[in-house]
């Protein structure tokens, strides 16, 4: 099971106890207790695997190490090991304890999640001239502790999108190396799945029906990874009797989501155009640019239309490098 959001609580480690002691040795009197270690933090690492988030479905508590409390003889406790956990490129971490959000945005980026707790002073950090023989010592402060709730959406240059069985998993292995399950029959994608047409990022959005907008379906679930992507490539089946009303849900659950959407640059490819008779095809290429003039007929076993797909895909690319 794919998971892109989940709820868990972090618990960074506790400072260790400051120690009290003094020095058995003869002409070497004084305070010898040394410090508490520091607690362990938690930090979140920025990594390119998408099931990253995987991990959590069952251990939703996470806690970093103790500091060790302090000894004898000027022995410091040692302090807490960090916990660093990782999480996709993309995933929104917000801190329901105190409102806090943060983002990872770049593989490799490092973003503090709870601080650990500093360890006590040992009695030897007390010692003066006038307390020679110093009682005091420090308790370790507590770590920091919070509800995080993550939620990851894909960060890509183009987003493929459609109602199922539109075609859009077939194109994402033909442009890329990536290894979408295919078969002939609807909701065969139940995950985002990624690819890279040479250096740029493509995502297949699993398929949105109508009503997706309002929960029905899976389309709720998958609606948000669009809003990260730069531009959209929409694909409507030439098997489809009705184009123009396919068009036309896809396009209402997106402005339904989020009208932000809808302002996307897109692209309108009538994808398995193999499966029609050259007439079908040319009739509804007419009615889908009466929706959009950028609509093109496509097929992956074709590749001179293929062709097309990736002119397009090479200048999105050089547009991209050059801004």
């Amino acid at each position: 099971m794919f998971i892109d959001e989940v709820t868990i609580s972090v618990f960074a480690g506790n400072g260790g106890k400051g120690a009290v002691a003094f020095n058995k040795n003869l002409m070497s009197l004084g305070p010898t207790g040394g410090s508490g270690g520091k607690g362990g933090s938690i930090y979140a690492y920025g990594v390119s695997d998408l099931s990253a988030l995987q991990q959590f479905r069952h251990k939703k508590v996470l806690r970093a190490q103790h500091g060790m409390n302090a000894k004898e003889q000027f022995r410091d406790g040692h302090d807490g090991e960090d916990l660093i956990i990782n999480v996709p490129v993309g995933t929104v971490i917000q801190n329901l304890t105190d409102r806090n959000n943060v983002e990872i945005v770049k593989i490799g980026e490092h973003v503090l999640l709870a601080k650990g707790g500093n360890g006590g002073k040992g009695n030897f950090l007390f010692r003066s001239s006038k307390n020679t023989t110093p009682m005091q010592f420090q308790q370790g402060l507590p770590g920091e502790e919070f509800k995080l709730r993550l939620e990851l959406k894909l960060i890509a240059d183009i987003g493929l999108v459609g109602l199922p069985n539109a075609g859009k998993s077939s194109l994402l292995n033909e442009l890329t190396s990536a290894k979408s399950r295919v078969a002939d029959y609807p909701f065969t994608t139940l995950e985002p799945n990624l690819g890279v047409y040479y250096e740029l990022v493509i995502a297949d959005i699993p398929g949105l029906i109508e009503g997706s907008s309002g929960g029905k379906g899976l389309g709720i679930k998958f609606l948000r990874h669009i809003e990260r992507v730069g531009i959209i490539f929409h694909l409507i089946s030439a098997e489809s009797d009705t184009p123009a009303e396919d068009y036309k849900v896809i396009r209402k659950e997106l402005g339904d989501y989020n009208k932000a959407l809808l302002d996307k640059p897109e692209y309108l490819f009538l994808s398995k155009s193999d499966s029609a008779s050259p007439l079908a095809i040319k009739k509804k290429l007419a009615t889908l640019k009466k929706l959009n003039s950028n609509v093109i007929a496509i097929s992956i076993l074709d590749d001179e239309r293929l062709k097309e797909v990736k002119d397009i895909l090479n200048k999105i690319k050089e547009e991209k490098y050059r801004s």
